[in-house]
């Protein structure tokens, strides 16, 4: 065991909590898409998204709590912290635009909300795959692949994103673009956050490897 190993604690309750934090946002996406392609009884599924998102909270006050009596972490304080809080703020923006959905009373999702939605759930699962690895970081180019794809995604739904909103705003309909306009961005939000997720991981395999 060399000098790292030996003063840095070797108890990896950290990345349990994060992987379960992690693996609580993908549940999140994959009800959103449900949510979406299946589109009825939505209130019941708005709640169920609310109640993952809920189940979120728990993990984050969870994580901030043992970093709060933690003076000696396996990777840095301030590390956890912004990973803990990025996945968090993924699930308040699938959180926000499924609740829109009810509220907005919106009759059934356009296609590329789908499709912004299916692109969410494959940055959620290169995320879920990327996160596991850090707990002995043996293969950092494969994690940093997996970042480099969900960053490339994020590409992809700014294209839709855009697209969507310059088709929306070719309506007469005002209060129907300010309704949808409200869901697009808040996927897309949702999209950008897995982005600065996954940095932030691949600057934790950078700064650990």
């Amino acid at each position: 065991m060399g000098f790292k190993e030996w003063i840095i604690p070797q108890d990896k309750h950290f990345f349990n909590m994060l992987e379960n934090e992690s693996q609580n946002v993908l549940d999140g996406s994959v009800a959103f898409i449900d949510m979406l392609n299946n589109y009825e009884n939505i209130k019941q599924k708005q709640q169920k998204i609310k109640d993952i998102e809920h189940q979120g909270d728990d993990f984050v006050h969870e994580i901030f709590e043992e970093l709060n009596k933690t003076f000696i972490t396996p990777i840095d304080h301030e590390d956890i912290s912004a990973l803990a809080s990025a996945f968090d703020d993924v699930l308040d923006y699938i959180d926000g635009a499924a609740t829109r959905f009810v509220l907005y009373e919106i009759e059934k999702p356009e296609i590329n909300m789908i499709k912004l939605a299916e692109v969410l759930v494959k940055q959620t699962s290169e995320l879920n795959i990327a996160l596991s690895g850090l707990r002995n970081i043996k293969n950092p180019k494969e994690i940093e692949k997996k970042c480099i794809e969900v960053n490339r995604l994020e590409n992809v739904a700014d294209d839709i994103y855009k697209t969507s909103v310059a088709e929306l705003f070719k309506r007469k309909d005002a209060i129907e673009i300010m309704k949808l306009k409200e869901v697009y961005e808040r996927i897309e939000f949702a999209t950008d956050k897995c982005e600065d997720a996954a940095n932030i991981i691949s600057d934790i395999v950078v700064k650990n490897s």
